[in-house]
């Protein structure tokens, strides 16, 4: 069986088993995505939607977040020194197709970890509680790091803030920022050290596109310095 499936503008024919690129979908790798089918094939027989086929999806799963090939794009002007060269790097998605579902199916539950090897621990816990207690006494350093946590303000799930908690940082200490670039942290909703050092690399590569920063946080280590700011201020 294969189906047609469209995403990012592109159509794409595959089957159960498949690896396709596609342009980058907002997910993390190893979570499920779901495609709509145009159309169905089993054998001779073959359904075609309107647009899309009723009832049918088809199931893939991330493998992988990743930048494709560079391309470069030269500009010339005839009888004129105007000479322009940029390279770019699509952001890409490899997906692995899982299942295609038919009648309105939902595909199998992922298997659940076998919860056995969790009770080898508690046996050995039992035995060893009189150590546990002895140790039980260095928990008091942790308490710190613990308040510490507690008190930073929730963000987004992109990692940012509607407006600086207390006095904002002056982001112009991570090297590659100048004021101009802090002002664009600003209003994309980071203001603080901590902010940055917590980046993820999909919030990382969100943040670098919207604020146009032509992949500097990973190119200069924004997150390493960051986290290294955040202790000394």
């Amino acid at each position: 069986m294969f189906a047609v499936i469209k995403t990012g503008g592109k159509q794409y024919k595959v089957a159960e088993g498949d690896q396709i690129v596609v342009e980058k979908l907002a997910a993390d790798a190893g979570a499920d995505v779901t495609f709509d089918v145009l159309m169905l094939g089993d054998g001779d027989s073959v359904t075609l939607g309107a647009p899309v086929v009723d009832g049918a999806s088809v199931v893939g799963e991330i493998a992988a977040q990743r930048k494709g090939d560079k391309k470069l794009i030269m500009k010339k002007r005839q009888r004129n020194t105007y000479r322009r060269k940029k390279g770019h790097r699509q952001l890409e998605s490899v997906v692995t197709i899982t299942s295609i579902l038919t009648d309105g199916k939902k595909a199998p539950a992922k298997k659940a970890a076998a919860p056995k090897k969790e009770e080898a621990p508690k046996a050995e816990a039992k035995t060893e509680a009189p150590a546990a207690k002895k140790e039980a006494a260095p928990k008091k350093d942790a308490a710190p790091k613990a308040e510490a946590k507690a008190d930073k303000p929730k963000t987004d799930e992109r990692g940012r803030l509607a407006k600086a908690e207390g006095k904002a940082d002056d982001l112009k200490k991570i090297s590659g920022v100048g004021p101009a670039m802090e002002k664009k942290l600003n209003a994309a909703g980071i203001f603080h050290f901590w902010q940055v050092a917590d980046l993820n690399k999909t919030q990382a590569q969100e943040l670098d596109d919207e604020a146009g920063l032509g992949g500097r946080i990973e190119r200069d280590e924004w997150v390493k310095q960051a986290k290294q700011l955040a202790k000394d201020a």
